[in-house]
């Protein structure tokens, strides 16, 4: 038989992928975890956590995401700086799955898929450049820090919708910059933006810069496709709200996903349609998409492994 399965294996490394293996290291299921390309996930592009429960002071992500790491090594967990470039899953229960990290091979008879979801960016150079200073992805992570200011939120679908009615609780007042004539969004979400006093919408409107000093936001840089005029806006904080991308071509073909490429679940577990194989944190929720929450599926799908392995025996 192929030299050494294991019985964990754990592909990304966000709260869910250290969260998992915090428990299977307890139970015993020594995991070996792949990072990625982006070790921490997601959380490594935030500065200022503040609503993750046990940090009165707040925390930046990087430095939880090294919490976490610590934490899972502290219980022996192997962490490899690799990423994971194929998969072949077994169909069979017991049986085991072949993953590579380049020219590795490695065996596993469970696999906790937590490669979370990439927001999407339009693509331009300012958005890099004020990422952390004002250029963000996620208005319930960063909403906060623009109490009582004004935002841009650009989008038209009901992931633009919802930042926009979110952030018009807190901030003075939120432009949103529609490229159309229309919204994408469901009729509810655009009654709701409708009865917001504080929402101005621009149709026909993009983004097309960022301006502002020390890489702080101050201005947006908006074109009428229309007209062709450009303008700017005067702003604290620019939001992309345009979708997500969830981290799954390489599963693609083998585990059932929905029409946007999330990891389909079983209700109330983590289970995947292949036996051994479970998914945890953003890859399979596009509805909170919170460091808490992919915290916790990320324990279920740790329990979820241990049982099926116990079931075995």
């Amino acid at each position: 038989m192929e030299q050494n399965i294991l019985d964990c294996v754990i592909i990304g490394s966000g709260p869910s992928g250290f969260t998992a293996a915090i428990y299977a290291a307890r139970a015993d299921l020594k995991p070996e975890l792949y990072t990625g390309l982006e070790p921490g996930g997601q959380l490594t592009t935030t500065t200022e956590v503040d609503n993750f429960p046990g940090y009165p002071a707040g925390v930046t992500g990087p430095e939880m995401m090294m919490d976490l790491q610590k934490q899972a090594e502290r219980f022996d967990t192997k962490v490899h700086y690799e990423m994971i470039t194929k998969v072949e899953l077994s169909k069979e229960v017991g049986g085991v799955h072949k993953l590579y990290a380049g020219n590795k091979d490695i065996f596993a008879k469970t696999v906790i898929i937590s490669t979370g979801a990439t927001a999407k960016y339009l693509g331009l150079d300012d958005e890099k450049k004020y990422a952390g200073g004002g250029v963000s992805a996620c208005a319930t992570c960063d909403g906060f820090f623009y109490k009582g200011k004004d935002v841009v939120v650009v989008g038209a679908g009901d992931t633009a919708a919802e930042e926009a009615t979110y952030l018009a609780k807190l901030c003075k007042k939120v432009t949103m910059l529609v490229r159309k004539d229309v919204f994408r969004a469901s009729k509810a979400m655009i009654h709701r933006v409708e009865n917001t006093p504080n929402i101005e919408v621009k149709f026909h409107h993009e983004l097309i810069g960022i301006e502002g000093e020390n890489s702080l936001v101050e201005r947006a840089v908006v074109i009428n496709n229309q007209t062709e005029e450009t303008s700017t806006i005067d702003v604290d904080g620019i939001f992309i709200a345009i979708g997500h991308k969830p981290n799954t071509d390489i599963f693609a073909g083998q585990i059932d996903l929905d029409e946007n490429g999330y990891i389909l679940t079983e209700k109330g577990s983590t289970r995947t349609n292949l036996p051994g194989v479970f998914a945890a944190g953003d890859v399979q929720d596009h509805i909170y998409r919170q460091a808490i929450t992919a915290a916790g599926s990320g324990c279920m799908s740790a329990m979820d492994a241990e049982k099926y392995l116990a079931e075995l025996h």
